[in-house]
């Protein structure tokens, strides 16, 4: 057991933020960004790519790392405040140094790690604001695509461009570090690229959750990269040739993509192969979800998922379907209940939502209303 386990400082360090950017003669430059919750624990963003949880030890020691602190001073000072061995201290602080300069190093990551510590779900208390922000840019679908496939009823208009990047300033300055952009569609926006280059411009991790077509455009993906597009949550439709081309184009960029597939009753027979072929193709993660008549083949899915070594996870936002997959990939036994606390739902004219398809809970706007007024409000 290690001391991240062992101690509890007295006090907690305060709530606060630093930021930190490596020197111009860096080889490989970097950023780091630590946010103090005020309960001890935090999140840090490195490179306005990655988002590391951490809990009270490893927030004191990248409080010192930010800060420059030597070696034995840090040893020092926070061997006095969590009363623990020096020698323990001094190891623990040179085994988190060394994990995070092989993080800043590393390419491909998960949006969201927790540096190797012991994986805790970061939702129980603690946050002022949410994690995540899911912005619907727009409803429109490509053509042949059912209206079914996105929620446009409650929604007379789209925000433009320069409404977007206020709501993207307001959500950095109340501390929301993840944005992913979904829809509809997002790449029938032309100014996705733009609203990407500003959330990276912010520090922020961006997201996207799209059917990948138009990432099949060698040019355009590389736009997408070359502004600052962090993950991907590719729609997988696996009766399309087409889909899987796109996959092909894709995984070998350097973008963390998570597939999702939907269980329908059309795919239900054929999951097993697709689920293998998945495997073959060492996706870096899989989001499963499926209408309440196919449960059990959702949870043979994640079983054979798991088996084969792929990552599975449950608390992306998934497309929207006339089967509403959301309802499914909701409940307790699969997702950590952070919907409407660890992340929102802002829909294209700028409501907030606990969760996509929530649309009777509007608890507020995001381009008009102040985030403590928001939070009050979930």
């Amino acid at each position: 057991m290690s001391i991240f386990d062992l101690f509890t400082p007295e006090k907690p360090l305060p709530a606060g933020v630093l930021h930190y950017e490596s020197p111009p003669d860096e080889a490989t430059p970097y950023r780091l960004h630590l946010r103090m919750h005020g309960d001890g624990n935090s999140i840090l963003v490195l490179n306005a790519s990655t988002i590391l949880h951490l809990n009270p030890t490893a927030t004191e020691f990248a409080y010192h790392f930010i800060k420059g602190t030597s070696s034995d001073e840090v040893t020092k000072k926070v061997a006095k405040r969590y009363r623990a061995p020096k020698a323990q201290i001094r190891d623990d602080f040179l085994t988190f140094s060394d994990r995070l300069d092989t993080l800043l190093y590393t390419q491909d990551l998960d949006p969201v790690s927790y540096l190797g510590f012991e994986r805790t779900t970061p939702h129980a208390e603690g946050l002022t604001a949410p994690l995540r922000l899911d912005c619907a840019l727009t409803y429109d679908l490509p053509p042949k695509m059912s209206a079914d496939d996105a929620p446009t009823k409650r929604v007379d208009r789209e925000l433009d461009t320069a409404e977007w990047a206020s709501i993207l300033d307001r959500a950095w300055d109340a501390g929301i570090p993840h944005i992913t952009f979904t829809g509809g569609e997002p790449t029938l926006r032309d100014d996705l690229p733009k609203l990407i280059a500003h959330a990276e411009e912010k520090g922020m991790v961006t997201g996207l959750l799209s059917d990948g077509l138009k990432l099949a455009d060698a040019e355009y993906l590389n736009t997408l990269l070359m502004t600052g597009l962090d993950h991907l949550l590719f729609i997988l439709h696996p009766e399309s040739e087409k889909s899987w081309e796109a996959l092909d184009v894709i995984l070998p960029k350097d973008l963390f993509t998570t597939v999702h597939l939907t269980i329908t009753e059309k795919n239900a027979s054929a999951i097993e192969n697709i689920i293998a072929k998945l495997s073959n193709l060492e996706i870096n993660a899989l989001s499963l979800s499926a209408d309440p008549a196919h449960d059990e083949i959702l949870q043979n899915a994640s079983n054979q998922a798991q088996n084969a070594g792929v990552t599975l996870t449950w608390d992306l936002p998934v497309p929207y379907s006339s089967h509403n997959p959301v309802e499914l990939e909701t409940e307790e036994e699969n997702n950590p209940k952070g919907a409407g606390y660890a992340w929102f739902y802002i829909e294209p004219d700028g409501d907030i939502l606990p969760a996509q398809g929530m649309a009777d809970q509007v608890l507020g706007n995001a381009l008009k209303d102040d985030w403590s007024k928001i939070w009050k409000n979930r």
